[in-house]
Protein backbone atom coordinates (compact mmCIF):
# COMPACT_ATOMS: atom_id res chain seq x y z
CA UNK A 1 0.00 0.00 0.00
CA UNK A 2 1.41 3.47 -0.88
CA UNK A 3 2.24 5.66 2.12
CA UNK A 4 1.88 9.46 2.15
CA UNK A 5 3.94 11.45 4.66
CA UNK A 6 1.75 14.18 6.18
CA UNK A 7 4.26 15.58 8.71
CA UNK A 8 6.47 18.64 8.61
CA UNK A 9 10.18 18.10 9.25
CA UNK A 10 11.09 18.32 12.94
CA UNK A 11 14.30 20.35 13.02
CA UNK A 12 16.50 22.52 15.20
CA UNK A 13 15.11 26.07 15.20
CA UNK A 14 11.95 25.02 13.35
CA UNK A 15 8.85 27.22 13.15
CA UNK A 16 6.71 27.02 16.28
CA UNK A 17 3.96 28.90 18.04
CA UNK A 18 4.14 32.06 20.11
CA UNK A 19 2.52 33.25 23.33
CA UNK A 20 2.14 36.84 24.49
CA UNK A 21 2.78 37.28 28.21
CA UNK A 22 3.05 40.62 30.01
CA UNK A 23 3.49 42.40 26.72
CA UNK A 24 6.32 40.10 25.61
CA UNK A 25 6.03 37.57 22.80
CA UNK A 26 7.69 34.23 23.55
CA UNK A 27 8.49 32.12 20.50
CA UNK A 28 8.55 28.35 20.90
CA UNK A 29 10.68 26.01 18.80
CA UNK A 30 12.81 22.86 19.01
CA UNK A 31 16.48 22.48 19.90
CA UNK A 32 18.33 19.41 18.63
CA UNK A 33 22.01 18.80 19.33
CA UNK A 34 24.44 15.99 20.19
CA UNK A 35 24.48 14.95 23.83
CA UNK A 36 27.34 12.53 23.21
CA UNK A 37 29.31 12.98 19.98
CA UNK A 38 31.07 10.34 17.88
CA UNK A 39 34.38 11.93 18.84
CA UNK A 40 33.59 11.79 22.56
CA UNK A 41 32.36 8.19 22.47
CA UNK A 42 35.14 6.66 20.33
CA UNK A 43 37.66 6.22 23.22
CA UNK A 44 35.15 4.03 25.09
CA UNK A 45 35.31 1.53 22.21
CA UNK A 46 39.10 1.65 21.64
CA UNK A 47 38.47 3.61 18.46
CA UNK A 48 36.76 0.60 16.87
CA UNK A 49 33.26 2.11 16.99
CA UNK A 50 31.60 5.39 17.86
CA UNK A 51 28.06 6.53 18.53
CA UNK A 52 26.02 9.69 18.85
CA UNK A 53 23.28 10.21 21.43
CA UNK A 54 21.08 13.16 20.54
CA UNK A 55 19.44 15.59 22.94
CA UNK A 56 16.11 17.18 21.97
CA UNK A 57 14.24 19.99 23.74
CA UNK A 58 10.78 21.09 22.60
CA UNK A 59 7.31 22.05 23.70
CA UNK A 60 4.77 19.38 22.81
CA UNK A 61 2.67 21.59 20.50
CA UNK A 62 5.49 21.86 17.95
CA UNK A 63 5.52 20.57 14.39
CA UNK A 64 2.77 18.18 13.32
CA UNK A 65 1.17 17.24 16.64
CA UNK A 66 -1.73 15.53 18.36
CA UNK A 67 -3.89 17.00 21.13
CA UNK A 68 -5.20 14.61 23.78
CA UNK A 69 -8.29 15.61 25.81
CA UNK A 70 -5.98 16.72 28.64
CA UNK A 71 -4.72 19.56 26.43
CA UNK A 72 -8.01 21.36 27.09
CA UNK A 73 -9.49 19.53 30.09
CA UNK A 74 -7.19 19.11 33.08
CA UNK A 75 -8.58 15.84 34.46
CA UNK A 76 -9.03 14.07 31.12
CA UNK A 77 -6.81 11.51 29.36
CA UNK A 78 -3.23 12.25 28.41
CA UNK A 79 -1.29 11.08 25.35
CA UNK A 80 -0.22 7.78 26.95
CA UNK A 81 -3.84 6.88 27.71
CA UNK A 82 -4.92 6.98 24.07
CA UNK A 83 -5.44 3.58 22.49
CA UNK A 84 -3.96 2.62 19.14
CA UNK A 85 -7.40 2.19 17.61
CA UNK A 86 -7.97 5.91 18.24
CA UNK A 87 -4.75 6.77 16.41
CA UNK A 88 -5.21 4.60 13.29
CA UNK A 89 -8.48 5.47 11.60
CA UNK A 90 -10.22 5.40 8.22
CA UNK A 91 -9.86 8.86 6.74
CA UNK A 92 -11.91 11.45 4.91
CA UNK A 93 -10.13 14.41 3.30
CA UNK A 94 -12.19 17.52 2.54
CA UNK A 95 -10.76 20.46 0.60
CA UNK A 96 -11.78 24.08 1.08
CA UNK A 97 -11.26 25.97 -2.15
CA UNK A 98 -9.63 29.41 -2.05
CA UNK A 99 -9.63 29.78 1.75
CA UNK A 100 -8.64 33.28 2.80
CA UNK A 101 -6.50 34.47 5.72
CA UNK A 102 -8.57 34.67 8.89
CA UNK A 103 -11.68 33.30 7.17
CA UNK A 104 -14.32 31.60 9.29
CA UNK A 105 -15.26 28.45 7.35
CA UNK A 106 -18.78 27.06 7.81
CA UNK A 107 -20.69 24.09 6.43
CA UNK A 108 -21.58 26.09 3.34
CA UNK A 109 -17.88 25.79 2.39
CA UNK A 110 -17.20 22.26 3.66
CA UNK A 111 -19.05 19.31 2.18
CA UNK A 112 -19.33 16.84 5.07
CA UNK A 113 -21.24 13.55 4.74
CA UNK A 114 -24.16 12.92 7.07
CA UNK A 115 -22.33 9.99 8.68
CA UNK A 116 -18.76 10.53 9.94
CA UNK A 117 -18.79 7.58 12.33
CA UNK A 118 -15.29 6.46 13.27
CA UNK A 119 -13.53 8.73 10.78
CA UNK A 120 -10.47 10.95 10.92
CA UNK A 121 -11.71 14.05 9.11
CA UNK A 122 -8.83 15.98 7.53
CA UNK A 123 -9.61 19.49 6.30
CA UNK A 124 -7.32 20.84 3.61
CA UNK A 125 -7.04 24.63 3.44
CA UNK A 126 -3.77 24.48 1.51
CA UNK A 127 -2.12 26.43 4.31
CA UNK A 128 0.94 24.18 4.45
CA UNK A 129 2.19 26.18 1.46
CA UNK A 130 2.82 29.05 3.92
CA UNK A 131 4.78 26.96 6.47
CA UNK A 132 7.70 28.96 7.89
CA UNK A 133 6.35 32.26 6.54
CA UNK A 134 4.46 35.05 8.36
CA UNK A 135 1.34 34.23 6.32
CA UNK A 136 1.08 30.87 8.13
CA UNK A 137 -0.03 32.65 11.32
CA UNK A 138 -3.08 34.26 9.64
CA UNK A 139 -5.04 31.11 8.91
CA UNK A 140 -8.65 30.10 8.16
CA UNK A 141 -10.55 28.17 10.83
CA UNK A 142 -13.78 26.21 11.24
CA UNK A 143 -17.07 27.74 12.39
CA UNK A 144 -19.45 26.49 15.07
CA UNK A 145 -21.65 24.56 12.63
CA UNK A 146 -18.68 22.49 11.45
CA UNK A 147 -17.66 21.77 15.05
CA UNK A 148 -21.18 20.63 15.86
CA UNK A 149 -21.40 18.48 12.73
CA UNK A 150 -18.16 16.70 13.60
CA UNK A 151 -19.46 16.00 17.09
CA UNK A 152 -22.99 15.00 16.13
CA UNK A 153 -22.04 12.87 13.12
CA UNK A 154 -19.55 10.68 14.97
CA UNK A 155 -16.08 11.88 13.88
CA UNK A 156 -13.20 10.46 15.95
CA UNK A 157 -10.45 12.91 14.94
CA UNK A 158 -10.10 16.29 13.23
CA UNK A 159 -6.92 17.19 11.38
CA UNK A 160 -6.00 20.49 9.68
CA UNK A 161 -3.06 21.88 7.72
CA UNK A 162 -3.02 25.06 9.82
CA UNK A 163 -1.47 25.88 13.17
CA UNK A 164 -4.80 25.86 15.03
CA UNK A 165 -8.36 24.57 14.59
CA UNK A 166 -9.56 27.65 16.52
CA UNK A 167 -9.08 31.32 15.86
CA UNK A 168 -6.71 32.95 18.35
CA UNK A 169 -9.25 35.75 18.73
CA UNK A 170 -11.79 33.60 20.60
CA UNK A 171 -10.51 32.83 24.11
CA UNK A 172 -13.18 30.13 24.58
CA UNK A 173 -11.44 27.98 21.93
CA UNK A 174 -14.71 26.29 20.92
CA UNK A 175 -13.27 23.58 18.64
CA UNK A 176 -10.78 22.41 21.28
CA UNK A 177 -13.35 22.71 24.07
CA UNK A 178 -16.15 20.81 22.36
CA UNK A 179 -14.20 18.22 20.39
CA UNK A 180 -11.68 17.26 23.09
CA UNK A 181 -14.55 17.29 25.57
CA UNK A 182 -16.12 14.52 23.47
CA UNK A 183 -12.83 12.58 23.06
CA UNK A 184 -12.53 13.70 19.43
CA UNK A 185 -8.79 14.11 18.97
CA UNK A 186 -7.15 16.98 17.11
CA UNK A 187 -4.10 17.04 14.82
CA UNK A 188 -2.64 20.37 13.68
CA UNK A 189 0.12 21.40 11.27
CA UNK A 190 -0.47 18.65 8.73
CA UNK A 191 0.89 18.95 5.20
CA UNK A 192 0.51 17.33 1.76
CA UNK A 193 -3.20 16.72 2.18
CA UNK A 194 -3.45 17.41 -1.56
CA UNK A 195 -1.79 14.02 -2.09
CA UNK A 196 -4.70 12.15 -0.51
CA UNK A 197 -7.87 10.85 -2.12
CA UNK A 198 -11.16 12.07 -0.68
CA UNK A 199 -11.68 8.69 1.04
CA UNK A 200 -10.47 5.10 1.04
CA UNK A 201 -7.29 5.68 3.08
CA UNK A 202 -6.15 5.02 6.64
CA UNK A 203 -4.76 7.86 8.72
CA UNK A 204 -2.02 7.28 11.32
CA UNK A 205 -1.32 9.81 14.10
CA UNK A 206 1.32 8.07 16.24
CA UNK A 207 3.02 9.81 19.19
CA UNK A 208 5.43 8.35 21.72
CA UNK A 209 3.55 6.93 24.71
CA UNK A 210 4.27 9.95 26.92
CA UNK A 211 2.70 9.76 30.39
CA UNK A 212 1.50 13.17 31.56
CA UNK A 213 1.77 14.82 28.14
CA UNK A 214 -1.27 16.79 27.03
CA UNK A 215 -0.11 16.92 23.40
CA UNK A 216 2.76 15.39 21.42
CA UNK A 217 4.56 15.74 18.13
CA UNK A 218 3.72 12.85 15.81
CA UNK A 219 4.71 11.20 12.55
CA UNK A 220 1.43 11.55 10.69
CA UNK A 221 0.95 9.56 7.52
CA UNK A 222 -1.71 7.89 5.41
CA UNK A 223 -1.94 4.50 3.76
CA UNK A 224 -3.76 4.76 0.46
CA UNK A 225 -5.27 2.06 -1.73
Amino acid sequence: MPLVDLSHDFADGMPGFSLRRDGEVKQFTAAIRPFVTHEASAPFYDGKASFEITEVFFQTSIGTYLDAPRHRWKERRDIAALSLDELVLPGLCVSVAAARPGERIGLSRIDLPADLSGLAVLIRFGWDAHWGKPAYDDYPFIDADVIEALRARGARLLGVDTTNVDTRHDPARPAHSILLGQDILIVENLRHLDRLPASGFRFFAIPIKAVGAAAMTIRAFAETA
